[in-house]
């Protein structure tokens, strides 16, 4: 069995319980996924398949990556590509294609995912890092959402590397773990999940079943 899946994220709802309790799903579109290629412990070290999601026109490619879509004898690319272990390579094979209706997933199961948070472009201290903003009396001087003191004088003469200051804040890869799936349909390729996932709307996730 692969050990995850490539899935996009197509936003967030909530369900109910039959007890009434509304309960927040993040509703994440899990596969298709096609097998590019198939890593085997004796020729690449470590046993792994390489799945694609989204399919892509061949001609929108480099020729590199057309090279390496047609040696898997397939007449199209894909947008993302992804390896995950697997425990038998021999079980897989270049253009295989992986459901969830392949997958023994059902509600309950704890599962991890990975992806690309939201980008908040430069922001402060305050949004960045949560600190507290300065007074805003008339006497403050225009500081009032400024970081501060920055370091020492004398000794050590320079700012630490790693100080929390304003800067880039999110577009970074972020994984949240121990998230429960609510819900499975397989006929949709769709599985919720309880609580929030990283990323935005319609963008592409990890999802590892054996957290």
């Amino acid at each position: 069995m692969v050990q995850g899946l490539i899935g996009k994220k197509l936003g967030m709802t909530r369900i109910f319980t039959p007890s009434g309790e509304a309960v927040p799903v993040t509703v994440i579109e899990l596969g298709p996924c096609t097998v590019v290629q198939v890593k085997t412990q004796d020729r690449d070290g470590y046993n792994a398949v390489q799945l694609g999601f989204k399919p892509k026109k061949l001609t929108k490619l480099n020729k590199p990556m057309q090279g390496h879509f047609t040696k898997a004898g397939l007449d199209h690319g894909f947008y993302v590509l992804k390896e995950f272990k697997v425990d038998d390579p021999e079980a897989f094979s270049p253009g295989q294609v992986i459901t969830l209706a392949d997958l023994s997933i059902e509600p309950g199961k704890k599962i991890k995912v990975t992806g690309k948070s939201k980008g908040r472009g430069f922001t402060g201290a305050i949004k960045r890092w949560g600190f507290r903003r300065q007074p805003m009396s008339h006497g403050a001087k225009q500081v009032h959402r400024k970081p501060g003191s920055s370091g020492a004088s004398a000794f050590p003469g320079r700012v630490i590397k790693g100080k929390k200051m304003p800067g880039h804040y999110g577009n970074e890869t972020v994984t949240i773990r121990n998230l429960s799936i609510v819900d499975v349909k397989p006929e949709k390729n769709v599985i919720l999940v309880k609580g929030a996932v990283p990323g935005s709307v319609n963008s592409y996730v990890y999802v590892y079943f054996n957290t």
